[in-house]
């Protein structure tokens, strides 16, 4: 396993989001030849490079850097400005006691 960047699993996280290379790199506020540069192994990024890129795609650092072969995200951030509602819920289940969280869970998975 290595921790750098490996170029094929970026493209495949990026093609999996359905964009282009050139809108990868405007979501990661880079130029198009920088954000080329790491998916054609020309470059390695830095690792905190690698978890913006990693959440962008909504996959996690460990899958783009060959860690793990699981391409789902470690965590995800809710941003109060983007989903006012979710980060709401998110304040209030953080205060939340167990039995509240195991039941809100139980509903959940009965609405899934």
């Amino acid at each position: 396993m290595t921790n750098q960047l490996l170029p094929e699993r970026l493209k495949n996280a990026r093609e999996k989001t359905g964009i282009t290379m050139a809108e990868a790199a405007r979501r990661l506020n880079l130029s198009k030849i920088g954000y080329c540069r790491y998916e054609y192994g020309e470059r390695v990024p830095s690792p905190q490079t690698v978890e913006i890129i990693a959440q962008c795609f909504g996959t996690s650092a460990d899958y783009l850097t060959g860690v793990t072969d699981n391409m789902s995200p470690d965590y995800i951030i809710v941003r109060k400005n983007d989903s006012p509602v979710l980060y709401n819920l998110m304040q209030e289940l953080s205060s939340s006691d167990d039995m509240t969280l195991q039941r809100l869970l139980t509903y959940y998975k009965k609405l899934k």
